[in-house]
């Protein structure tokens, strides 16, 4: 395949209060989520952003107010090749692609993960995406959440798709099976940030950047509830940290939530799919957005995980043995 043309990339944007004292890269990688920090930092140290209609360092601070002033030139992506990795497509037109992306599978390449990720299986299925900043990927699930996840095809549809991301316009919601029985529905608001010392873990921290996140109870188990959770941000981490915070960890999050807790006295079965599971309990189930092209409202909706299925079945079984006995 030839090298694709590159393509003029020119952003605007303010610094806002939440920033202000930031390093100017750490600003921008905030304001401008669509690109890695790598990438920005780049852009920065050759004179293609300016602030305040001056070019800066990447250290150097910035302040409420600062105009921030990008114009760069975006090549095909030569980091990240091509790779015959089976994508289930749930949607697919000339702006978009949404994909139901399976648990175990890394979104972006990075340290550990070189390639075999969401990104490489999208420059395989739709090479023109290596015009597209990360493939068109504009936000991620973790490796091991399933479910929803939008792609954009293009650089207009990528810069709408952004746009309704930082203006909360896109409709994230998730199931989550998380550990205690919880009585009612609610609403988190906590701020998540880096953990002081742990540094692979997020926590609610003081400074931490805004985080919102709502829940609702679906269904109830011994020892564990079914979640409804939708988000109001989109921090890394979020729904795990948040409810953790609750102290109700998500079932098979190792990082975040210990050792697996089968209900005393359950049936074996039970306890072994408990302790066996693989990962956190989390899938996105439906995701809601305006088109790019049409500005039409679009959602999409999907089934449960096949895994995290049976295992509600489990607890299904085990609340009916307890609604039956005597």
């Amino acid at each position: 395949m030839s090298p694709a043309t590159p393509e003029t990339v020119r952003r605007a944007v303010r610094v806002d209060p939440l920033l202000a004292g930031a390093r100017l890269d750490q600003a921008l990688a905030a304001l401008l989520p669509e690109f890695s920090r790598s990438r920005l930092q780049q852009w920065i140290e050759s004179g293609q952003v300016l602030v305040n209609d001056a070019p800066r360092r990447c250290r150097d601070k910035v302040w409420d107010g600062d105009a921030i002033h990008l114009d760069a030139l975006l090549a095909a992506s030569e980091a990240c090749a091509a790779q015959d990795i089976a994508l289930d497509l749930v949607y697919e037109d000339a702006h978009l692609l949404v994909v139901n992306k399976p648990a175990g599978l890394v979104v972006h390449p990075a340290a550990g993960n070189p390639d075999g990720t969401l990104q490489n299986a999208l420059l395989h299925h739709a090479p023109e995406l290596a015009k597209v900043p990360r493939a068109g990927i504009v936000h991620r699930l973790d490796k091991d959440t399933s479910g929803l996840l939008v792609v954009a095809r293009t650089l207009a549809a990528h810069k709408s798709l952004v746009e309704q991301l930082q203006a909360r316009q896109v409709h994230r919601e998730y199931r989550a099976l998380a550990v205690g029985e919880l009585v009612t529905g609610g609403r988190i608001e906590a701020p998540v940030g880096r953990h002081p010392t742990q540094r692979i873990r997020m926590a609610v921290v003081p400074h931490g950047r805004p985080a919102v996140t709502h829940y609702r109870v679906l269904e109830r188990y011994p020892g564990h509830t079914l979640l409804g959770v939708e988000l109001e941000t989109g921090r890394t981490h979020q729904i795990r940290v948040h409810l953790t915070h609750l102290h109700h960890p998500l079932v098979g999050d190792r990082t975040y939530g210990g050792r697996p807790r089968p209900p005393r006295g359950c049936a074996a079965e039970l306890t072994f799919g408990l302790q066996a599971f693989p990962r956190q309990a989390l899938h996105a189930i439906r995701l809601g957005l305006n088109h790019p092209a049409s500005g039409e409202a679009v959602a999409w909706e999907i089934p449960m995980a096949p895994d995290l299925e049976s295992l509600l079945e489990l607890l299904r079984r085990e609340a009916e043995v307890g609604t039956d006995s005597p």
